[in-house]
């Protein structure tokens, strides 16, 4: 008797290579972490976080995206997001935030090597170098803790801003700040697509504040810091932006990509990191 050909909805074929992009972009975070220790280089991790990606199939979605040189951003102490894996040596007592993800499917790579099309994954954490201070600590489980008070409110029917509320009452509840120039985001066939999810109350939101339906992914990332909210620019000779704290005390990230589900959001790319 012939097989019978099953068709996949275009839907849950969607879905189903979302699943696997979030788990290789939550894989390469695991390994990344794994690979930190006193002396290590930010570069070398990078390097090796290239080539985990790519021998599981898929590619950094960060390489070369927006001119950054890397494929994973490596933000140390006061640099917020954005930082550029590099020469300098960690040290003990350092913390360490590597922002990575990983396109899958059926992608195709520009010139400068950077993955559009296909299926993406995106996904953050902030890591002890060694021994660190409590302070320190306590800052990276706050961090950590606001993204799921966040993502008790991504239900479907909620609107964006909700979101957002649950980390903001977390972080200020206790005694730190969230980031207001930087946000969440849709993500999906390219890794930053709209809606802005942001991670605080705006007064208002340019896109209409909309609301969570079944079937969306969104990247979630409090961003927070140990002082001030506030910012500041740091330009690389090659116009490349570091964003690091207004006034030099340590910052936080931590993010997911999760899915709306019919019930409570499904973490895509958690695995038991």
């Amino acid at each position: 008797m012939a097989a019978v050909l099953r068709l996949v909805p275009v839907e849950e074929y969607r879905i189903k290579m979302m699943r696997k992009a979030g788990r290789l972009s939550g894989e390469a975070r695991a390994y990344a972490a794994s690979l930190i220790q006193p002396g290590i280089t930010t570069k070398e991790i990078d390097k090796a976080l290239y080539k985990f990606i790519r021998s599981h199939g898929g590619a950094p979605n960060f390489y070369h995206l927006y001119g950054f040189r890397g494929s994973a951003c490596m933000s140390i102490n006061n640099e917020i997001i954005h930082g550029v894996p590099g020469n300098r040596r960690l040290e003990e007592g350092d913390i360490l935030s590597i922002d990575t993800g990983a396109a899958v499917g059926d992608f195709k790579l520009d010139k400068n090597g950077t993955p559009h099309g296909g299926f993406h994954g995106d996904c953050a954490g902030t890591y002890a170098v060694g021994q660190i201070s409590p302070e320190a600590q306590r800052l990276i489980d706050v961090t950590e803790q606001s993204f799921w008070e966040g993502i008790k409110n991504a239900v479907a029917g909620n609107r964006v801003s909700e979101i957002g509320r649950g980390v903001q009452a977390y972080v200020e509840a206790n005694g730190y700040s969230v980031v207001r120039d930087f946000v969440g985001h849709g993500i999906g066939n390219e890794v930053h697509l709209s809606p802005e999810v942001p991670n605080f109350v705006m007064k208002s939101y340019p896109e209409g504040n909309p609301r969570l339906k079944v079937g969306q992914t969104l990247a979630v990332e409090p961003m927070v810091n140990e002082g001030t909210w506030r910012i500041r620019h740091n330009y690389q000779r090659d116009g490349w932006d570091v964003i690091t704290t207004a006034d030099g005390k340590l910052s936080a990230h931590y993010e997911n990509t999760i899915l709306i589900t019919e019930g409570e959001p499904e973490v895509l790319t958690l695995v038991g990191d």
